[in-house]
């Protein structure tokens, strides 16, 4: 080989080789976002079913409260009734503060900084000093 040639093969090699690492470095960019994703999906999916069990008991002690009140059968519908027509009339006030309530226990931000980001590091001071409002 002559001398040119040798350069213009380490030249090429060279493109090469920088073609290579931009390609590399794109790869370990995609694989950091996706390895991200997988722990934020995971936490996600942890909390919601946590959820799902927390809800799965409260329907079961529904269930069983029934059962055990049927002595007064009259009187506990009279109360469920009432309690719904309380319930009907005060979900106009604070139903929005609710649902921003509920899904800070969910495990969400409510704040106006992170707001439907879930909360990975515990409560959100920005978060709670909005519901203390």
């Amino acid at each position: 080989m002559e001398k040119k040639d040798i350069f213009l093969k380490m030249d090429e090699l060279d493109n090469q080789v920088g073609t290579f690492h931009k390609e590399l470095t794109a790869l370990k960019q995609k694989v950091k976002e996706l390895l991200e994703d997988n722990k934020r999906l995971s936490e996600e999916n942890n909390q919601l079913r946590q959820l799902f069990k927390r809800e799965a008991e409260l329907e079961r002690e529904v269930v069983k409260a029934p059962a055990k009140g049927k002595k007064s059968g009259a009187s506990h519908e009279v109360q469920v009734l009432a309690e719904q027509a309380f319930a009907e009339a005060n979900v106009a006030i604070g139903e929005g503060h609710d649902n921003l309530t509920r899904l800070y226990h969910e495990g969400f931000h409510i704040c106006n900084v992170y707001y439907g980001h879930l909360r990975t590091e515990g409560d959100c001071l920005f978060c709670l000093s909005f519901l203390n409002k």
